[in-house]
C-alpha cells in the first residue's frame, strides 16, 4: 500500500511538471524599436523604448493590449489559480476597525465589514451612542475606482471634510459634508495633490493646490508652485484666500497647520522627501516668522504644552528628540530641549491631558512609553510578541487614548488605554479564518561586511524544518526613511498555509534606525541597499531555510528599484521576482510628474558625471544583458500611476523581453483604472494577489494545497 501511494504521489508530481513545462515560454508582443540616444557627458545611452513612455499614444495602447492578452493568457491556464482566489476571499473576509477618535461630542472610526472594497467611515454620538454611516466610499463608484483619500473633522465634530482619488491618481478632490445631517455641502475644490487638510475653528480650513493647468495641458506636467490657501465653508474655490506661493522655488512643496489653540499656523516646506522648513504667522497676520528653513531637519508640530510649541525633530538628533519653543520667538537657536534622543528612534508623539506617548522603534518593532509633560518617564506600555503598534489616538480633554496593535501572526486588535490608572481594554478584536497560535515570528540579525547589523523578521509555520528547502518570499524596501514594521498582512496567508517563509529585510536606507541608517543607501551609497538584500538572502541559504530555486523576492516603488537592480547583479540568487511600480529608469526619472522630488534619495544623471555614471551603473533598464538566466518575472504597474509612471515598467519589460531569451516566463500585469496601490479597492487587490500566488507558486513547481 506503501508503495501504491509513492508512485501515485510521483504520478500526480509527474502531471504537474508535464503541465507547467506544458505552458511553455509566452510568445511575446513585438516591440518597435526606435533610434533615440542620449548624451550624458559625452556619454551615448540609446533609449529604444522611449516612445512608451506616451502612455496616452494609440500606439502605446496598442501595446498594452497585446501584453495584457499574454499575461492573462498565461496565467489563466495555471491551473490552481481559482482556488487561490477563493481561499483569498474566503480569509479576507472579516470585520476590520480602525481605532477612534473624538471631536466634540461626536466619535468618528472606519469599519469595513469583509469584502468591501473600502472601509466605511461612522459616526456616533457619545462613545455608546448609536452608530450611523456618515461616509460610504464604496457607493461612489461601481467599479470601486473613486476611492476615499483622506478627511478632516473640525474641532467640534461639525464639518468632515474629505478628499476623493479617481482611478488611484495622486490629483484629490476635497467635499465638505454636515456631520449631524449627513449631508454633503456645496463645497468642491479641485486641483488638489500632496495636500494635508487642518481647520481653523468651525469656519474653515487650510490645504494646499496647484494652478488650474493650461487648455491642453498634460495633467502630469503640473506639479510646479504649490500653493497654500484658506477655504471659508460654502465659498466658492476661486474665492480662496492665498496664503503663501513661493515664486522662487516652483519645486518645493508646502502644506499649513494650525495649532491646538486656533491662534497660529505652521508652514511647513519641503524641497525633496527629506528635510523640511518651518515657519510661523498669526492666524491674523502678514508676516512669516522664522524657525528653520535650512532644509537640513526633519521637524513636525506636536502640540503646544504650557504656552511651548513641542515639536518632534532630528536637529542634531539623529534618531528624533523632543524639543520646544515659545511661538513670538520660534528661530532654532531658541529651541529647547523636553525629552532628549535615546539609542532608538522617536517614531511619533500623541498628546493628552496630562500626558505623552511617545512611539518608539526598537530594531523595527514598536515600544509605547507615557511622559508626563514636564518630560519625565512615567511607563512603557507592555506589547505582547514581535509587533506594531500604531493608529495611536489621544484625546485632549482627558487621559484616554487608543491605538493598535498587530504582528505577522496576530490580526489587528484596538486597545483602550486609561492613561491615568494604566488600565488597558480591547475594545476591538478581529475573527479571523487563520491561526496564528500555529505560526511563529521571529528576529533574526545579519552582518554586513562593514559590520552593520540588518534585521530580518522571519514569519513561518512552526516546526517547519531548516532542510534548505522551504519556498521563501522575501520583501525589501529600503530608501526615503521609510519604515515597513512586522504587522499582520491576510494577504500572506495563503503563502504562510502552503509552507512558505515570509522575511522583511530591514535594509539600509529606510529609517529603522534613524537619519544615519537611511543617509547609509542614499546617493552614492545606494548600491549598500541592494548588497543588504543580497546579503539577507544568502544567510538565509546558509541558516537552510531554504535555495535559491525556491527564492521568490518582493518590493514596490522604491522597492521595486531595488528588485530590478539585485536581479540584474545576482539573477542567479532568485527564482522568482515580482517588482511592482518601481523606478526602473534611473536616468530619467527625474523627468516625469513628482520624480524631481526624490533625488535627495537617489541624486540625478544631470548634476555630475560621477553621479551619472553611478546611476547608470545600477540603473535596472540599463544593466539587463543578454545571454543570463533571468528568473520568472512578473512585473506590476498601472494605467494611471501618476507617481511612477508606468513607463518605467513598459520600457524594462520590453527590454527584458528583448534580451533574455531563456525559458522563464517575463511578463507584465497593467491594472487599468489603478494607480502607485493606496486606495486600490479590496477586488482588485485580491485579483492582483491571485496572479502574484499563482505565477510564484507556478514557477516553483509548487501546487498549493487547497
Amino acid at each position: 500500500m506503501k508503495h501504491l501511494i509513492f508512485y501515485l504521489l510521483l504520478f500526480a508530481m509527474a502531471t504537474f511538471f508535464s503541465c507547467k513545462k506544458g505552458l511553455g515560454k509566452p510568445d511575446y508582443p513585438e516591440t518597435k524599436k526606435v533610434d533615440t540616444v542620449d548624451v550624458y557627458f559625452g556619454h551615448e545611452v540609446a533609449d529604444p523604448y522611449r516612445w512608451l513612455e506616451d502612455d496616452q499614444s494609440e500606439e502605446t495602447r496598442k501595446w498594452v493590449e497585446a501584453q495584457v492578452e499574454v499575461t492573462s493568457n498565461y496565467l489563466e491556464k495555471i491551473p490552481f489559480r481559482d482556488k487561490i482566489e477563493e481561499r483569498l476571499k474566503e480569509v479576507w473576509n472579516y470585520e476590520k476597525q480602525g481605532t477612534p477618535s473624538r471631536k466634540g461630542k461626536y466619535w468618528f472610526y472606519s469599519k469595513n465589514d469583509g469584502l468591501q472594497n473600502q472601509a466605511v467611515v461612522y459616526v456616533k454620538e457619545g462613545r455608546d451612542g448609536e452608530e450611523r454611516v456618515l461616509l460610504d466610499p464604496n457607493k461612489l463608484s461601481e467599479d470601486g475606482t473613486v476611492a476615499l483619500a483622506d478627511y478632516s473633522i473640525s474641532e467640534n465634530g461639525k464639518y468632515m471634510a474629505y478628499a476623493l482619488s479617481r482611478g488611484g491618481s495622486d490629483w484629490r478632490e476635497i467635499y465638505v459634508k454636515d456631520v449631524a445631517s449627513g449631508e454633503d455641502l456645496d463645497d468642491h475644490l479641485k486641483w488638489v495633490k500632496f495636500s494635508g487638510i487642518s481647520w481653523l475653528g468651525e469656519e474653515g480650513f487650510y490645504y494646499s493646490r496647484y494652478d488650474e493647468p493650461e487648455k491642453g495641458e498634460e495633467l502630469t506636467n503640473v506639479n510646479e508652485f504649490q500653493q497654500v490657501f484658506y477655504h471659508k465653508i460654502s465659498d466658492n474655490q476661486n474665492d480662496d484666500n492665498l496664503i503663501f506661493k513661493d515664486n522662487e522655488n516652483p519645486l518645493r512643496n508646502y502644506g499649513a497647520e494650525v495649532d491646538d489653540d486656533d491662534e497660529h499656523i505652521i508652514l511647513f516646506g519641503s524641497s525633496g522627501t527629506n528635510n523640511n522648513s518651518l515657519m510661523i504667522k498669526k492666524t491674523g497676520d502678514d508676516n512669516w516668522l522664522v524657525a528653520d528653513t535650512t532644509y537640513e531637519n526633519n521637524s513636525y508640530y506636536i502640540g503646544t504644552v504650557n504656552g511651548k510649541y513641542w515639536i518632534l525633530t532630528d536637529y542634531e538628533a539623529p534618531r528624533y528628540r523632543i524639543m520646544a519653543f515659545d511661538p513670538e520667538n520660534p528661530h532654532i537657536d531658541n529651541w529647547e530641549e523636553v525629552i532628549p534622543e535615546t539609542g532608538n528612534v522617536l517614531n511619533g508623539v500623541s498628546l493628552s491631558k496630562s500626558y505623552a506617548i511617545l512611539h518608539y522603534m526598537i530594531d523595527a518593532e514598536s515600544g509605547l512609553f507615557v511622559y508626563n509633560l514636564a518630560g519625565e518617564k512615567e511607563y512603557e506600555v507592555e506589547l505582547p510578541g514581535h509587533g506594531s503598534a500604531g493608529s495611536v489616538q489621544t484625546i485632549r480633554e482627558d487621559n484616554q487614548a487608543f491605538y493598535a496593535y498587530d504582528s505577522y501572526n496576530i490580526p489587528e486588535q484596538i486597545i483602550n488605554l486609561d492613561l491615568e490608572t494604566r488600565e488597558k481594554e480591547v475594545i476591538f478584536e478581529p475573527d479571523v479564518d487563520f491561526h496564528g497560535e500555529n505560526y511563529v515570528t521571529k528576529l533574526v540579525f545579519v552582518e554586513a561586511d562593514d559590520g552593520a547589523q540588518i534585521p530580518l523578521h522571519i514569519v513561518h509555520k512552526k516546526g517547519i524544518e531548516l532542510d534548505g528547502n522551504n519556498p521563501l518570499m522575501l520583501y525589501g524596501y529600503g530608501g526615503f526613511n521609510i519604515v515597513y514594521q512586522p504587522g499582520f498582512q491576510i494577504s500572506l496567508v495563503p503563502w504562510l498555509e502552503n509552507g512558505g517563509v515570509y522575511v522583511n529585510a530591514h535594509i539600509r536606507g529606510g529609517g529603522e534606525y534613524g537619519e544615519e541608517w537611511h543617509q547609509a543607501g542614499t546617493r552614492m551609497n545606494k548600491q549598500r541597499v541592494f548588497d543588504d538584500f543580497i546579503l539577507a538572502a544568502e544567510k538565509l541559504i546558509d541558516m537552510g531555510y531554504t535555495n535559491p530555486d525556491k527564492i521568490a523576492i518582493r518590493g514596490g516603488s522604491n522597492g521595486g528599484l531595488l528588485l530590478g537592480a539585485v536581479v540584474n547583479q545576482r539573477p542567479d540568487l532568485f527564482a522568482v521576482s515580482l517588482p511592482a511600480v518601481g523606478v526602473m529608469d534611473m536616468l530619467r526619472y527625474h523627468r516625469f510628474t513628482i520624480g524631481w522630488a526624490w533625488a535627495s534619495d537617489y541624486g540625478r544623471s544631470d548634476e555630475s558625471e560621477e553621479m551619472f555614471r553611478y546611476l547608470y551603473s545600477y540603473s535596472p533598464l540599463h544593466n539587463i544583458k543578454s545571454g543570463v538566466d533571468y528568473p520568472a518575472t512578473l512585473v506590476f504597474t498601472a494605467d494611471h500611476d501618476d507617481r511612477v509612471v508606468p513607463a518605467h515598467s513598459f520600457k524594462y519589460i520590453a527590454t527584458l523581453q528583448e534580451k533574455y531569451k531563456g525559458d522563464n516566463p517575463v511578463l507584465i500585469r497593467i491594472e487599468t483604472k489603478a494607480g502607485h496601490g493606496a486606495g486600490k479597492p479590496v477586488s482588485k487587490v485580491i485579483e492582483e494577489l491571485t496572479d502574484m500566488y499563482a505565477f510564484t507558486f507556478y514557477n516553483m513547481g509548487i501546487e498549493p494545497k487547497y
